[in-house]
């Protein structure tokens, strides 16, 4: 039987997140997480956090293309929810460093 879902702590500046890797057909769902929001790949959707789940107040950040937890933590966010940007998270800003925002 194959690993479909993986979780795996990550450490970035003495702070730890939860990196989850889920395998489906075709392609891999990554997301990287604490408990105030999370950065995830091109699946999440940005524009329904912010118009019909606003009052959740959602603290997200999505980055296209990649493939891997690490290709996550080091790409540029392409789009972030309006309460990512209230803490000082901004598009081009790199995954690890939108997460650093978050702690």
């Amino acid at each position: 039987m194959c690993k479909l879902i993986e979780l795996t702590p990550v450490e970035i500046n003495g702070h730890t997140f939860l990196a989850v890797t889920v395998l489906l057909p075709k392609t891999t769902l990554l997301s990287i997480s604490n408990d105030k929001g999370y950065i995830m790949c091109g699946a999440l959707d940005v524009g329904l956090l912010n118009e019909k789940l606003k009052d959740r107040k959602i603290i997200a950040a999505r980055a296209v293309g990649v493939r891997t937890i690490e290709q996550l933590l080091n790409a540029p966010m392409e789009s972030v929810t309006a309460e990512a940007e209230a803490i000082g998270i901004t598009k081009g800003m790199l995954g690890k460093d939108a997460l650093l925002k978050m702690v």
